[in-house]
């Protein structure tokens, strides 16, 4: 969710800031409750909530790659190196690998 945004003008190098502010507790807190509610109902299935990511910080990660959002087998590795690294683990619902 986001909390702020803030535009500035920097005089050294003639450019607008745009800085955006976010508060991703609230998706921290979905995440955890659906892997307290369907975390064990998915073993035996095909199919499987891997995670809930917030659709800014899948932008940040597309910026961060280099990458274009009509790129969508680039923008689903990206995803998946990401979701699996460890650092955004609060996110998952499913700890499994794929």
């Amino acid at each position: 969710m986001k909390i702020k945004d803030e535009l500035s003008y920097d005089h050294q190098s003639g450019k607008i800031i745009h800085k955006k502010t976010h508060d991703y507790t609230p998706e921290l807190n979905r995440a955890k409750v659906l892997r307290e509610t369907i975390g064990e109902e998915q073993k035996g299935s095909d199919k499987k909530l891997v995670g809930t990511i917030p659709l800014a910080l899948i932008g940040e990660w597309i910026k961060e790659a280099g990458i274009e959002w009509s790129d969508t087998d680039a923008v689903q590795e990206v995803m998946k190196r990401k979701i699996l690294s460890g650092e955004f683990d609060q996110f998952r619902v499913w700890k499994g690998k794929y």
